[in-house]
């Protein structure tokens, strides 16, 4: 009998063969052939400090969710722990289309005395990355209108047994004392376990440094398929480029962008979704401002209201 804290489709991946996995997108999806190990999504209520003895790692979210990497041997166990409350695999992610503002009537509520262009909220933007030089995200004096960008496919440092290296906004490598990675749970949220997070005062520098190259020395991420750009621009950008001829909705607002994917690979899951929802949300609260939130990523795996118990969470939370 299935497993019934496991969703169906999580169900199914653990009864197929790996010939059958490997014929779907979706059911190899987050699971690492090689060493047996898969990426779970969890509920749980309580300390998951007693499932972290026989995890590899653990990333504690918002509202009662965490994401699990585990030995497959291993998720019989970790489901049958009072703690934990629903195990969902994760699905893939794909690009959507987005529309321009005329054909969501925003022109008539930017007019008059109206004039609604995003003073005072952040835009989110979880996509591809951004093309950070772009004058539509920047103000008139040529800094950046983006507060953070969050890039999950940078490879953070990894550290040793006695030594924990990081990287300045210079891209030095400076070492300091650390603690021992002892592969159990790591403390911290998702920006600081996985990617790279650079601060606005970062993009700043690398817009200031006199050519891209010399600024993607000090922050190296890139929009490789343009996608992101593409959809900021119609979220938020201010038109500069076009001489105010092609604006986006939310011209006058505040920017936060992450390129979602994992260490080296452009390939986005549910996982890297939550954990940038998550990450969003967290930046809102730390700036005090309302967020929209522009997702052009998704997938048709099962019910859209909501996508996932993942967002229904954060939107609890």
């Amino acid at each position: 009998m299935n497993d019934q804290k496991l969703e169906n489709l999580l169900n199914l991946a653990l009864d197929a063969t790996d010939a059958e996995r490997e014929k779907s997108l979706n059911m190899n999806f987050g699971y690492d052939r090689q060493n047996r190990i898969w990426e779970l999504i969890v509920r749980y209520h309580g300390d998951l400090s007693g499932v972290g003895e026989r995890t590899k790692e653990i990333i504690l979210l918002s509202g009662g969710y965490a994401i699990i990497t585990a030995e497959e041997s291993e998720i019989d166990w970790i489901s049958s722990q009072p703690e934990v409350e629903y195990i969902e695999k994760p699905k893939r992610l794909f690009f959507s289309a987005a529309q321009g503002r005329s054909a969501s009537c925003i022109n008539p509520l930017q007019t008059g005395a109206f004039d609604l262009r995003g003073q005072g909220v952040l835009v989110a933007v979880i996509d591809s990355g951004v093309d950070y030089f772009h004058p539509d995200f920047r103000n008139e004096d040529g800094t950046t209108r983006i507060m953070s960008l969050w890039d999950q496919t940078i490879q953070r440092p990894k550290r040793n047994d006695a030594m924990e290296t990081d990287i300045t906004s210079k891209g030095e490598n400076i070492s300091e004392e650390g603690t021992e990675d002892t592969g159990k749970i790591k403390e911290g949220t998702g920006e600081e376990i996985r990617g790279v997070e650079y601060t606005k005062d970062q993009i700043n520098e690398a817009l200031a440094a006199g050519s891209r190259e010399a600024g993607y020395r000090i922050v190296p991420s890139r929009d490789l398929s343009g996608h992101g750009t593409e959809v900021l621009g119609i979220a938020a950008g201010n038109g500069q480029a076009s001489g105010g001829q092609y604006r986006g909705v939310a011209s006058k607002s505040d920017i936060l962008v992450v390129k979602i994917g994992t260490a080296g690979s452009e390939f986005a899951g549910t996982v890297e979704l939550m954990l940038a929802l998550d990450y969003v949300i967290r930046k809102a609260m730390e700036l005090g401002k309302p967020v929209a939130i522009n997702l052009s990523f998704g997938n048709v795996y099962g019910s859209h209201v909501p996508y996932t118990r993942g967002i229904l969470g954060l939107n609890r939370s």
